[in-house]
């Protein structure tokens, strides 16, 4: 089992020391949540919560999530980094695969790219990006950017993105894992047809199981059970005790998205309390599991 520390509810201004703390006491990975903005009017349904409202304050800071992976990068050396998630369908795919392509670049190959069609209409239309049909643009999105990433001149001729023989560098030295998130039914083929692995959050152990089960018989369907996939999971009902970690094993769980400080009750606390969190999981639960593989 791999371990995910999520960097919502650390200020922003902490990341940096947080992620050169979190690969020395033994975390995996960082993810990295995007919006970029939030409205004060807003209609849109949060689809994660029975209220429909989000989990998170107006004022919630949402740093840009590659120029503050470049930041982490630079002071790490193992640590990977990927977004929960990114809205793909809310930017231009070339913007996209120049940053995610550098950030990979840079960091010798430690980024993947989680994305999600999106869920607030207002984000959508102050970009100027058509909220109808994202699903279907997003999947075409995900064709033009592994394209781009190949290196040398490629072309694309689809429903929503014609271009002709173009290159782009610097590109990543292998393709950036494209992980997809969601738990409705139409996201789960999305991932078993397109992506690298999937992403879920925030979910029982028996719903999650019910998923996972769900996206086993998707990829059988569509042909990619034989193919590399990352099952990148958070839950709520249970601490990442041995037996809870072999469980998540069982379903087919890989890398276990968590939040130390978090755990403990805490939102944007100090940079010591939150450095002390990050040891205490660390010793709690990731060497334990560590020392009995």
């Amino acid at each position: 089992m791999r371990f995910c520390q999520s960097m919502m509810y650390a200020e922003p201004d902490q990341w940096v020391e947080l992620a050169r703390h979190a690969e020395a006491v033994g975390f995996d990975q960082l993810a990295l949540s995007d919006h970029v903005f939030y409205p004060e009017n807003l209609a849109s349904e949060y689809p994660y919560t029975p209220t429909g409202k989000p989990v998170f304050k107006a004022d919630a800071a949402w740093p840009d999530v590659w120029v503050m992976v470049g930041a982490m990068a630079s002071v790490t050396s193992r640590i990977e980094f990927t977004t929960n998630v990114y809205v793909l369908p809310l930017r231009n795919p070339f913007v996209v695969a120049k940053a995610v392509g550098t950030a990979a670049f840079l960091t010798g190959d430690r980024v993947s790219l989680g994305i999600g069609a999106g869920w607030m209409r207002e984000e959508f239309d102050c970009l100027e990006q058509p909220f109808g049909r994202r699903g279907a643009r997003m999947e075409e999105q995900v064709e033009v950017l592994r394209a781009l990433w190949q290196g040398g001149l490629v072309e694309h001729h689809g429903e929503f993105y014609d271009f002709d023989k173009l290159q782009m560098a610097p590109v990543p030295s292998r393709p950036v894992p494209i992980i997809v998130g969601g738990h409705s039914d139409i996201a789960l083929r999305r991932a078993a047809r397109l992506g690298d692995g999937w992403i879920g959050v925030q979910y029982t152990r028996a719903e999650l199981r019910t998923y996972l089960s769900r996206l086993n018989e998707l990829r059988a369907e569509a042909g990619t059970l034989d193919r590399p996939f990352e099952v990148n999971a958070a839950i709520v009902d249970a601490l990442p005790t041995p037996d809870v970690i072999d469980e998540l094993e069982e379903m087919g769980v890989d890398t276990l998205m968590t939040s130390a400080w978090l755990i403990e009750g805490k939102t944007n606390a100090s940079l010591d309390e939150n450095k002390r969190a990050l040891e205490s999981f660390a010793e709690t639960y990731i060497a334990p599991h560590r020392d009995a593989s």
